[in-house]
Formats: C-alpha cells, structure tokens, sequence
C-alpha cells in the first residue's frame, strides 16, 4: 500500500512463495503489515505465503499469525 510520503516507484510489489519472493513491480523496499515499516528488500527475512505480507521481524509475523488465529 503506498503512502502520499512514500517516493513514487520506491514501493516494490512483491509476491511470496514459501522459499522466496519474487518481485512484480520494482522497487526498493516493502512496507511491514504489522509495523508499518519500511523494510529493504535486501534485509527482507519474514512474509506470509497466506496473507501475502511482509514483516520486519520475527515479533512482527508473531502478532500477526496469533491476531489471524485470535489468540
């Protein structure tokens, strides 16, 4: 999703697989779902195949998969 204060075409659209991601639109980063963070696509470690996020980090993936799964 991109921001008014993000730079136009700095956004990358990115669909993620289960090993590795393949970027769509380039870009140089993504945005965190949880966070709102902007994360480099060379320091990109942590998505979701379901949802189709990203994360910064491992707390981030956390707090997702337990608010999909309510707990």
């Amino acid at each position: 999703m991109l921001k008014r204060h993000d730079p136009p075409g700095d956004l990358a659209q990115v669909r993620y697989g289960d090993a590795e991601f393949t970027v769509v639109t380039p870009g140089s980063f993504v945005r965190c779902a949880v966070s709102g963070a902007l994360i480099p696509l060379d320091a990109l470690r942590y998505w979701s195949v379901d949802t189709q996020e990203a994360f910064r980090g491992p707390e981030e993936a956390l707090a997702r998969w337990r608010e999909l799964r309510g707990s």
